[in-house]
């Protein structure tokens, strides 16, 4: 009975999982349909084939990923300080969720853009806090469990807000629900904007950050000296150090392979339906793999198992690379993919937050989503 309770995830933990679940329907809806919709309006404008609309997305991309790996040591090492962790997560979640809102409403290709770049760098930074608040919600003890089954409620929550989105694009594309694709655009990201703020209200309900810096005079002068002082505190702390050189290497390869799969997929002739399902079967898959994978953690060790999910992407590589050929062994890949791909990424995240002074989880954390871009 004393293990079943302790087994049991708290109230406290639920809620953060939780956020996990809202985000991930951003993340989802940006990996299948939201390119979809931007080559239309790059079609459009007469600009050219999708090679055209690639390039200017990649481009967009790039720029968020920049402004989020340049302010988040700063603005981290601001949040570490008493009651500021709550304020810096709900401004970044508001200012995301709105830009979701929002990003239905222009029927042109730049400003369509703009605006997903600002939701983007919300969305990015608001994972920032969101992990940082890992120390807050649990213990050293539990934290790969909770981290864990936060990854495998997002790849299962993301589902279904996902599959109405779909619903009402195939609905609309197959003239059973002639709403017009504007109004599906609108609807799509409506959708996701809800899913994504109602699941952030039990995080800002129920955790709190209860490692934190007193309040200083000068807290923007404190903040920039509080990074040179914690990059200095990282290139003496070897553990932390290897640890975050090690990650820049090897989540890089986890994120190409997420991000180079359709790629693979439509070079043997798969169409976006079946790359769609493919994409399904990865995120059921990734759920349970990934509450095993926290289990295992307990048992073996976090270092051991994230070194168990490189061996596997490398064999997930080399698989890619020498075999495959044909369509049966890319859903041999999916299925591959997400057994490692939760429980590689949760599995880091509470191995870094077990190392780092949890009243600068902020702080450390915006180095980590650095080497993490």
């Amino acid at each position: 009975m004393a293990r079943n309770q302790a087994d049991k995830m708290t109230k406290v933990e639920k809620s953060w999982i939780k956020y996990d679940v809202g985000n991930s329907a951003m993340f989802m809806l940006a990996t299948a349909l939201i390119p979809i919709y931007f080559n239309d309006l790059v079609a459009k404008a007469g600009l050219g084939d999708g090679s055209v609309a690639m390039w200017i997305w990649s481009y967009g991309i790039s720029v968020a990923t920049l402004i989020v790996a340049l302010l988040m040591p700063i603005l981290g090492s601001i949040a570490d300080f008493k009651d500021n962790k709550r304020k810096f997560f709900i401004g970044f979640v508001g200012t995301g969720c709105v830009a979701t809102l929002v990003l239905g409403i222009p029927d042109n290709w730049l400003p369509f853009l703009i605006i997903y770049v600002i939701a983007t760098i919300a969305l990015n930074s608001s994972l920032v806090f969101y992990d940082s608040f890992l120390v807050d919600a649990t213990t050293d003890e539990r934290m790969d469990r909770v981290s864990n089954n936060g990854y495998a409620w997002g790849y299962i929550g993301s589902c279904i807000p996902f599959l109405v989105c779909v619903a009402i694009f195939a609905l609309n594309l197959t003239g059973v629900l002639p709403i017009g694709d504007h109004l599906v655009r609108i609807l799509t990201f409506a959708i996701t904007a809800i899913w994504w703020f109602a699941f952030s209200l039990p995080l800002l309900r129920d955790v709190h950050q209860t490692h934190y810096k007193e309040h200083e005079p000068h807290p923007v002068k404190s903040a920039i000296q509080g990074f040179v002082r914690t990059f200095k505190e990282i290139c003496k702390n070897k553990p932390v150090l290897f640890f975050i050189i090690a990650y820049f290497f090897y989540i890089d390869g986890v994120h190409t392979i997420i991000n180079e799969a359709t790629i693979f997929g439509a070079a043997l002739g798969l169409d976006s339906i079946m790359m769609l399902v493919a994409l399904f079967v990865t995120q059921i898959v990734a759920f349970p793999s990934a509450i095993i994978y926290g289990r295992l953690c307990g048992k073996f060790g976090t270092r051991k198992m994230i070194l168990v999910g490189i061996v596997g992407y490398t064999l997930i590589t080399m698989f890619a690379a020498f075999f495959l050929h044909s369509s049966v062994e890319f859903w041999i890949l999916a299925v591959c993919v997400g057994m490692f791909q939760g429980g590689i990424q949760a599995s880091s995240r509470s191995y870094f937050g077990k190392l780092i002074p949890k009243e600068k989880s902020n702080e450390y954390f915006g180095f980590f989503d650095i080497f993490g871009k």
